[in-house]
């Protein structure tokens, strides 16, 4: 906003500001509120001893302090130290006065944050000037901030609809895919909420935790491609079948391959990296160790536990303590140790999650 748009409403706000006069002489005192009431300031604030100055401000956080150089017990540049040791972040114009206004002073007092200066013996006009530009520098600067707080609740609000569309997203995917497999729906919001707590475990920050939560989801995604005939056998699935049925992996890259989109990216790589092993020998491409991605190392151990403790057309659900010892056996081997220790230290939260999600979340939109 330009500032002559407005004049009678700036006039206003600067006018209701509060004045915090710093000055040891009670002569100096009364002029400058005298000047100042003149100018339309009647909320103004003394402080006789410059040692009162920080709990002054503590109590009514002033919009301008007028501050004179030369005082007993603590002089204007102490004043200005104690000031900047507990204002922080808070924009405070201070005006220095003195009847002493030497280039050292002057140097001294910019060095110390002090935005403008003004020379005894005062001209009311120059005071009126000098007072009513600082309070439109506080003004226009609060603004600002205030913008930039606004603008800040919208991105957070902005992004948090960002996920919620993607979430909403990932549900339709694997609801289509639920069709086909009755389990999958559940399956995949578990696999999300393990691979959630398990980044947490590993000191991953909350973009992170979040993006693993939903792009996990989508690990299976390939199994569109892949026949019911192969997908839902309730038998051993032949060679030639489990070749095909390997083909999940790949098939999920390229369903989510060419976005640009992080979790997109991060969910192909985990639709294609989350059946590979740590020693080398899983699929589809032989990864070894931190060759696979993280997130496909997280999904992987995620994945396998929840396939042991579910029933599925082709077996039965195994308890949690078999399912364990059989992952633990695995450690080095199939997983990551980093995540086997994790993973260990979170087992009562994902049993947790394992008997809380037994049927999906969504429903009616």
């Amino acid at each position: 906003m330009k500032l002559d748009t407005y004049p009678n409403q700036l006039d206003y706000d600067i006018n209701s500001a509060t004045i915090l006069i710093v000055d040891d002489n009670p002569s100096n005192v009364l002029l400058l509120e005298r000047v100042l009431n003149l100018a339309g300031y009647h909320d103004i604030i003394v402080a006789l001893d410059s040692e009162k100055v920080v709990s002054l401000y503590e109590r009514f956080r002033p919009d301008l302090i007028m501050l004179d150089l030369l005082m007993p017990k603590m002089d204007g540049f102490e004043v200005l130290e104690a000031l900047n040791a507990v204002k922080g972040d808070d924009y405070i114009p201070v005006i220095m006065i003195s009847a002493q206004p030497t280039k050292e002073n002057k140097l001294k007092a910019l060095e110390y944050g002090v935005n403008d200066f003004i020379a005894k013996p005062y001209d009311p006009i120059e005071v009126s000037m000098h007072v009513r530009n600082m309070l439109l520098t506080r003004m226009m600067h609060n603004r600002l901030i205030q913008e930039k707080n606004d603008l800040e609740e919208n991105i957070v609000k902005r992004t948090k609809e960002i996920y919620e569309l993607q979430y909403d997203i990932i549900k339709r995917l694997m609801l289509a895919i639920e069709l086909r497999d009755g389990d999958t729906g559940m399956h995949v919001i578990r696999i999300g909420l393990y691979a959630y707590e398990i980044s947490e475990g590993l000191g991953k920050d909350e973009s992170y935790c979040q993006r693993i939560q939903y792009a996990g989801m989508m690990h299976d995604i390939g199994k569109i491609g892949i026949a019911d005939s192969i997908l839902l056998k309730k038998g051993k699935l032949t060679s030639e079948e489990w070749n095909i049925m390997k083909e999940h992996t790949t098939k999920g890259a390229d369903i989510l391959s060419g976005s640009q989109n992080s979790m997109i990216q991060m969910s192909k790589e985990i639709a294609l990296t989350h059946h590979e092993k740590w020693d080398g020998t899983g699929y589809p491409m032989g990864l070894k160790g931190e060759e696979i991605p993280l997130c496909g190392r997280i999904i992987a151990i995620c994945d396998v536990f929840d396939a042991l403790v579910s029933e599925r057309p082709y077996k039965k659900a195994f308890p949690v303590t078999e399912a364990v010892r059989i992952i633990l056996s695995e450690n080095g081997r199939h997983f990551d140790p980093k995540i086997m220790k994790v993973f260990i230290e979170k087992l009562d939260k994902l049993i947790q999650i394992e008997n809380g999600v037994k049927k999906p979340t969504w429903g009616k939109s």
